[in-house]
């Protein structure tokens, strides 16, 4: 059986995507998170794993979706394939266990060395993330233009704010231009720029 999983980090994500690539695929189920992905506490990810059985494959749209460090994706991987669970990850073909089942050790050992280079790609990426926005915060304190007040539109907003948060989440979801974002919601488009990059790459994470 195709068993499908999606995560994204933040309930302001969209999930389907994710999910509309794994059914295409011919997932017989999908299961889906929208929570952080620091730790396996996942619902519906344990969910998934307690229905996983021998000879089932996982498919997930990229490795990320397993874990965001390198230690823990490569312990979620092993842990699977001692169950003998296949693992299919869309967006990196090569990482399809069904391959090298006719190679023995060969396929084994091609699938662990493309797995720790990717796995290190992924922990890289979140922490390229974190490192270029620490820069740009010590940039706009050294040039005077960071003063550290709140921002008024994020996920955490309250009230209109978050009315407003949530519609400029929705639009850019629905693939709309920051230009039509401002004019429906008066939001300046520098706010809204921000908004949208901060999106993407909380979507990479």
């Amino acid at each position: 059986m195709l068993i499908g999983y999606a995560r994204v980090s933040s309930f302001q994500q969209n999930l389907e995507r994710q999910i509309r690539s794994l059914k295409d695929f011919g997932c017989n189920k999908v299961f889906a998170d929208k929570i952080s992905g620091k730790n396996f506490d996942r619902p519906e990810y344990q969910k998934m794993k307690s229905k996983l059985r021998f000879g089932d494959t996982l498919v997930i749209p990229s490795l990320s979706r397993l874990g965001r460090s390198k230690q823990g994706i490569l312990d979620e991987w092993k842990e699977l394939m001692k169950e003998d669970i296949d693992i299919v990850v869309l967006d990196m073909p090569i990482l399809d266990t069904r391959k090298y089942k006719d190679l023995e050790g060969i396929g084994q050992l091609i699938t662990d060395i493309v797995l720790q280079l990717l796995s290190w790609m992924v922990e890289e990426e979140r922490t390229n993330i974190r490192e270029n926005q620490r820069q740009g915060i010590e940039i706009a304190k050294i040039e005077g233009k960071y003063n550290g007040r709140k921002v008024k539109y994020h996920a955490n907003a309250t009230g209109k704010d978050k009315i407003i948060y949530d519609k400029i989440i929705e639009m850019l979801n629905l693939g709309k231009s920051v230009i039509d974002i401002h004019d429906a919601t008066g939001v300046a488009r520098n706010t809204i720029y921000r908004i949208k990059r901060d999106k993407e790459n909380n979507e990479r994470i």
